[in-house]
Formats: C-alpha cells, sequence, structure tokens
C-alpha cells in the first residue's frame, strides 16, 4: 500500500527533528537536480514566458525599451551598496 504526499509528510512531521533532517537530506538527494531544473524551465516556458509573448505581440505598445530596463537594473544594483 502506497501513502498519499500529505500522509508522508505528517508521518514524517512526527519524527524527531534529527531523523526529519536526514529524511529531507535523503529526499533531496533522490532528486536530480538537472530534470527538475528542466521540467520547470519548461513549465515556465509553456505558460507564464508564452503568456508573456502573447501579451507582447497582442500590444506591442505594452514592451519596455532595453535601455529602460538596464537602468533599472543599475539603478536597483547601485542601492544594494
Amino acid at each position: 500500500m502506497s501513502m498519499s504526499e500529505s500522509e508522508a509528510f505528517e508521518a514524517g512531521m512526527s519524527l524527531p527533528a534529527d531523523a526529519r533532517r536526514r529524511l529531507a537530506l535523503r529526499l533531496l538527494e533522490s532528486v536530480d537536480p538537472g530534470e527538475a531544473f528542466d521540467q520547470a524551465a519548461e513549465a515556465w516556458l509553456r505558460t507564464e514566458a508564452a503568456a508573456a509573448y502573447d501579451a507582447l505581440k497582442a500590444d506591442p505598445s505594452r514592451a519596455i525599451p532595453a535601455e529602460d530596463v538596464r537602468a533599472r537594473f543599475e539603478a536597483k544594483w547601485a542601492a544594494r551598496s
């Protein structure tokens, strides 16, 4: 019998803190970071990036000139120092 994600979470939370830490590390090691990143990037491209592209194509006046974007980033970077 397999348990649901919420059941596994509840079972894990009932463990002592040290056991939870070891379990969390083992779970993280079991995830292929390249595959996880690729899946997240693909999902972002298909949803958010595609929607932003479609909106920009529908209304090009929404575009922000590259110089303005660069200036905003430079101002934020300067404010951090």
